[in-house]
């Protein structure tokens, strides 16, 4: 035994931080460096007196730790063997020798060198140290008894030393302590105090062994309580055998609904395996609960089950009058399958694709068709979804795995052929679980669907009766794979007439009925509701709409409330204030099936006639600026014409000139098509300069910047490209474009107009904001049979093939004087800026 040290002394060593471990004195453990500052404190130690100080981090994820993130009191450990590894790493084994704090760090050659201190390891008081060591020798003799982690004889030889530093030590390296704990007892210099701690924590780790093995023995009797049950339960069906007593099995039910079912011979066969299979299982078993989901889930589909069709063409067309106002493409199309139903006797079923702005009937027309035809009406929300697997399902193989959502919604419809509808289909993403548009494709192809195979039923199912009904917003985010499955029937947006008529005919009733009023409190005049559509409402859909009427009829209900207020009050009602503080504080709970009273209106109350000035006196001034009335003629200035995904839209373009080196800019976020639009528009006007009586070389000396607000909503496309050359040629040559007058067309260099997409939406734009003419190109005639009657019957178009008949059109003044003038030899004095009235949509 070595003379226990009276003094402390200090030594420089070379530091290593080590993580998820801490170092007793005595122990020899071995662990891999790999870091570049403890190799280089390993080196460097190898090379010196092969000893090195090993402190622990405080966290173990920092891989360069500073001073601060590694505990003051660590061990220093003699450098017993090191092997360099293939990957580049160490494996060291060390030995403890003492345990010393830090005096002071400083880091040299890209690793720390630290001054430590010592401390004595003499016990000052030895008068109770024999009875502590027997205690402590004690407990960890039954700790090594009950815990199954160590060996016995090996623990029991390792604490025979007479030292108590060394045997606290020696029993706090081998118990299952947390790296916190370890480090408590290393920071413990006392041996006294040491043993007394781990004496401490001996008595936790005894007691948490006792409860452990007392959970053990009690999950052990309940396994064989099962066991035993199973036994006895075989054993009596085995003696009612013999007796002939064979009641009618669970088994036997089952075989009995999977004959009824209907199923398809692969299923039916599959079915049965999976029975024979249970049978033979115990039923305590995992597995068996697998097999058995799987069975209840192969009858809970519809096989054969169906809802009987009505094909009466005038019920249906009654039925999607009452629901929904317009949409005449959608309703014909409707009848057209009815009508085929009649007459084939086994049709497939119909895939239709519903793509519109967001509000105008795309969800509910779809619950309608499914009334019209007698159908069950099921729903599948598609927005988000990004996992194969919410389609085809996942294989049984995975815990919790359950059918895709295409056969959870059949079990939900409970028939083959319900109207299917696949809400959002245009929203759906991808990431490494799978693409979900590509499984819709086998669900959405008629030549494919009558043998759908969802992987948890692993059979084919046939979907071929199911009437899908797809929606979307764009078309661009759809694959075309699956736009090629579908039939595509576009949903433009509501004229204000449209609007007017949908909110007169559905969206009053709805929220008179929802705010508890009747017609005898409140009446909603034609010039209120076009008041609320062309003020408080800018949108396709009606949804805004339903809202602002919903806000006036909540407006209503409060006076309402107010006038019952007063009149309890005239009456001399008066309200315990005591009681409501306390319900207030202490709601009282009630049965949900207990009825409201509904207090009656007062006579007092005076029906409510929502006029268009009553309308502005309920929800404030109005939101929209009527347009008509400020539209006027100016300088650079042109009204446009785009489409958006929420319909049509007016779009304003400003051009101004200024002294420069001929430069264009164009502001306003344009794309890239539209900033081309630009350019063209730019060399078609300096292709025409002679005719609009501008100089040769007019854009030399002129700077010409292009604007499109709003400023921070991106635009594109190229149907710009004629009202930007209206807008530059304006500008150059000082006539104003008239501002009642609204336009879009693709222009080429040779001044040509294209035609362009989105018609229907761009009128209905101009027509709402109050524009009622409009230059179109020639090729888009066709395209006005899918526009409105009486928006054609309103506005005045004029469809053009070249840029030269836009401008004869547009242009305020006698472009003929400016060409006469041009020939001779008195070219327009071209003005360096105008002021341009600032003339957008709030």
């Amino acid at each position: 035994m070595s003379n226990p040290k009276e003094k402390p002394e200090t030594r420089r060593l070379p530091m290593m931080p080590i993580r998820d471990v801490v170092i007793f004195p005595h122990m020899m453990t071995p662990f891999v460096v790999g870091r570049e500052s403890s190799v280089r404190a390993l080196e460097d130690a190898q090379t010196g007196s092969k000893q090195i100080f090993l402190a622990t981090q405080h966290d173990a994820s920092i891989d360069e730790p500073r001073p601060e993130d590694i505990y003051q009191v660590g061990t220093i450990a003699n450098v017993v063997q090191s092997v360099r590894m293939p990957d580049g790493n160490i494996k060291v084994l060390v030995e403890g020798v003492e345990r010393a704090k830090i005096v002071s760090v400083s880091e040299e050659d890209g690793f720390y060198r630290v001054l430590v201190r010592t401390a004595p390891s003499k016990t000052q008081n030895e008068s109770g140290l024999e009875p502590l060591t027997t205690r402590v020798t004690s407990l960890f003799e039954q700790y090594v008894k009950l815990s199954q982690n160590v060996n016995y004889e090996t623990m029991i030889a390792a604490i025979r030393v007479d030292e108590p530093g060394k045997l606290a030590d020696t029993i706090g390296a081998n118990l299952q302590l947390t790296i916190e704990e370890k480090q408590e007892l290393l920071e413990i210099f006392d041996p006294i105090g040491r043993l007394g701690r781990i004496g401490d924590l001996l008595d936790i780790e005894i007691e948490k062994l006792n409860v452990d093995r007392t959970i053990q023995g009690r999950v052990k009797r309940q396994m064989e309580r099962a066991q035993k049950e199973y036994y006895l339960n075989e054993k009596i069906k085995a003696i009612q055998k013999e007796l002939g007593r064979g009641e009618k099995s669970e088994f036997d039910e089952l075989r009995k609904k999977i004959d009824s079912s209907g199923m398809s011979g692969d299923a039916r066969d599959k079915a049965i395996a999976e029975l024979r299979r249970l049978e033979q299982m115990p039923p305590m078993s995992a597995e068996s609960t697998v097999s058995r989901n799987y069975l209840d889930w192969m009858l809970a589909v519809p096989w054969k089950k169906k809802t009987k069709e009505i094909r009466d063409l005038r019920f249906a067309e009654e039925v999607l009058n009452a629901d929904h106002y317009g949409l005449e493409k959608i309703k014909e199309r409707i009848l057209e399958f009815l009508a085929v139903r009649r007459l084939v006797k086994n049709p497939k079923g119909s895939i239709l694709c519903f793509v519109g702005p967001p509000g105008v009937g795309k969800t509910s027309l779809g619950m309608s068709i499914a009334k019209a035809t007698g159908r069950k009406f099921v729903r599948l929300s598609l927005g988000g979804v990004r996992d194969e697997a919410e389609v085809r399902g996942h294989r049984r193989t995975y815990i919790g795995a359950l059918p895709g959502q295409v056969i959870q919604m059949m079990k939900k419809a409970g028939t083959r052929n319900p109207v299917f509808m696949l809400d959002e289909i245009d929203k759906m993403s991808t990431d490494f679980r799978g693409d979900p548009s590509a499984a819709l494709l086998e669900v959405l192809d008629p030549e494919q669907n009558f043998m759908f195979m969802d992987h948890y039923l692993d059979v084919e199912y046939d979907l071929s009766e199911v009437f899908f009904i797809a929606t979307a917003n764009v078309m661009h985010t759809i694959p075309p794979a699956l736009q090629d499955r579908m039939e595509v029937i576009r949903l433009s947006g509501y004229t204000e007439i449209e609007k007017m008529e949908i909110a007169r005919r559905f969206l009053v009733p709805k929220q008179m009925k929802g705010t508890g009023l009747d017609e005898a409190q409140v009446k909603f005049e034609d010039a209120g509701l076009m008041s609320l559509v062309q003020g408080y409402t800018r949108e396709a859909g009606v949804r805004n709409l339903e809202r602002e009427i919903g806000n006036v009829c909540r407006k209503v209900a409060r006076r309402l409330v107010n006038t019952q207020s007063e009149a309890e009050a005239a009456s001399g009602a008066k309200q315990d204030v005591e009681k409501l503080r306390k319900l207030s504080a202490d709601p009282e709970v009630v049965e949900t099936d207990e009825a409201h009273e509904v207090a009656p209106a007062p006579a007092e109350f005076q029906q409510v006639v929502v006029s268009d000035t009553r309308v502005s006196e309920l929800l404030g001034p109005a939101r929209f600026r009527d347009l008509a009335a400020s539209r006027k003629s100016e300088v650079g200035t042109a009204n446009g014409l785009a489409w958006t995904e929420v319909g049509g839209q007016l779009l304003t373009t400003e051009v101004t000139i200024m002294e420069g080196r001929g430069r264009l800019m164009t502001t306003g976020k344009l794309g890239d098509v539209m900033q081309e639009s630009a350019q063209a528009a730019m060399s078609f006007v300096r292709s025409r300069a002679a005719m609009l009586g501008l100089p040769k070389d007019f854009y030399r000396h002129l700077d010409i910047h292009i604007h499109v607000p709003e400023g921070a909503i991106p635009k594109d496309g190229p149907s710009a490209g004629i009202t930007i050359a209206t807008t530059i040629s304006s500008a150059l040559t000082k006539l104003p474009v008239r501002g009642d007058l609204a336009m879009t067309g693709e222009i080429t260099l040779r001044g040509k107009v294209l035609p362009i997409g989105g018609i229907k939406e761009k009128l209905l734009a101009a027509h709402r904001h109050g524009i009622f003419e409009a230059v179109l190109p020639m090729d888009n005639e066709k395209d006005l049979v899918d526009v409105p009657e009486n928006i054609r019957k309103d506005m005045k178009l004029h469809f053009v093939e070249s840029m030269d008949e836009v401008l004869n059109i547009a242009l305020v003044g006698d472009l003929q004087t400016l060409r006469d003038r041009a020939a001779a030899g008195q070219s327009v004095e071209l003005a360096t800026s105008q002021p341009i009235e600032e003339n957008r949509t709030h």
